[in-house]
């Protein structure tokens, strides 16, 4: 018998299209590459007067004082949307996701100068502060137009290309946040020649890791190239950046672009490496602590019968040639108790629903699996340890 409290009930559904690019170019704001105001001039959408507002890195701008001229001298010869002359400079890294600061003062300027919704809110940093500048637009007026140009190896060839956003709440990475992608990226690689060796080398990380996931040529690759990326080769770093890049979209157009499900196959070696960041008060770069997991994870991998030594040798050589160190004393499982664990739960966490890590089945072909024995992971990391202090001899 029916409920006398049901009666009728409506349900809908429908889809929605997302689309963006990524450019790759090099002198975004040189007077003679049209490519930004071609991208504006193509993409109107209202006849309303459209605005932009700069939010840039403190790193960028002390590497590039010119910038914020460049950029003003740019819109004044291409002005067909108005630059808010005001450009926000705020700090790289960590800090700018950390303090809600910076993020509060991206939304007061969206208020402050009438940034709309047809209108622009464009970042260039490192990851961090892209992330942190795209959650605000997309929670400003239930989303703002938000372009990105990502200055840094890292966010090039993996955050600054993605659909996520977000900043860190409750010391924990990314805990509030959305997924919106971007309206446009514009990978420029004259950013990348002022850059740090530590920060050119700490991107290289996440290609390695979506190369041991998806595409085993392109690992191969990688192994092959190590010494033209440690040595700057910037056209092997532009195709490293590329091919990462477009692995990278093709996962965004698979099932699960926005994680709804307890996945996230691009996270490999990420569980480790998120609370390893936090554990280290950020002394430890975000790429470098995904090589240190990439590493954990694929040792753990080989111990519980999933891959060869051989081919866990190679991931680890090859994180080594490149630069990388493969472990740090607080990624050491010395009881259940050890604070790294505590990353695992706090995965799941923000996953929501069943643990899910992945882990490799051979190089280019990963698994997910739903528990991490303890034991073999203390195993792991005291394997890696070993290995580190040997290359230290």
């Amino acid at each position: 018998m029916r409920s006398l409290y049901y009666m009728k009930h409506l349900s809908q559904s429908f889809s929605v299209k997302f689309e963006y690019q990524i450019y790759f170019t090099a002198g975004i704001f040189n007077k003679t590459n049209t490519l930004f105001n071609d991208f504006l001039l193509n993409s109107a959408t209202s006849l309303s007067t459209r605005k932009i507002f700069f939010v840039v890195d403190k790193g960028v701008t002390d590497a590039h004082p010119n910038l914020i001229q460049n950029i003003q001298d740019y819109f004044s010869l291409y002005n067909k949307v108005q630059l808010v002359q005001d450009i926000l400079v705020v700090p790289g890294g960590e800090t700018a996701k950390n303090d809600l600061l910076y993020f509060n003062q991206v939304v007061e300027a969206v208020n402050a100068y009438g940034i709309d919704r047809h209108s622009y809110i464009a970042a260039i940093g490192g990851g961090a502060v892209l992330d942190m500048v795209g959650y605000a637009a997309a929670v400003s007026h239930r989303g703002i137009k938000h372009i990105r140009i990502p200055t840094t190896v890292l966010s090039q060839n993996d955050s600054g290309i993605g659909v996520k956003n977000g900043i860190n709440f409750f010391s924990k990475k990314n805990f509030l946040g959305t997924f919106v992608p971007p309206t446009v990226v514009f990978n420029d690689e004259q950013f990348l020649e002022t850059l740090t060796d530590r920060d050119w080398r700490s991107g290289i990380s996440e290609a390695v890791k979506v190369a041991l996931l998806k595409d085993a040529d392109f690992f191969t690759w990688i192994e092959q190239n190590t010494t033209a990326l440690v040595k700057r080769d910037m056209n092997t770093m532009n195709h490293l950046i590329w091919k990462c890049a477009q692995l990278h979209m093709e996962h965004i157009a698979g099932a699960d672009p926005f994680e709804s499900g307890s996945s996230r196959p691009l996270d490999f070696g990420h569980w480790s490496a998120h609370k390893l960041e936090y554990l280290s008060n950020f002394e430890v770069r975000h790429g470098e602590a995904v090589a240190m997991g990439i590493a954990l994870d694929t040792i753990y991998s080989n111990l519980s019968g999933r891959i060869s030594e051989q081919e866990s040798d190679r991931v680890i050589q090859t994180l080594q040639n490149l630069g990388f160190e493969v472990s740090h004393h607080l990624l050491q499982v010395d009881g259940n108790n050890s604070p790294i664990l505590a990353g695992i739960e706090e995965f799941r966490e923000h996953l929501g629903g069943q643990l899910t890590i992945m882990l490799l089945n051979g190089i280019g072909e990963g698994e997910e699996v739903h528990e991490i024995d303890t034991e073999i992971l203390k195993q792991a990391a005291k394997k890696l340890e070993e290995i580190h202090r040997l290359k230290l001899q």
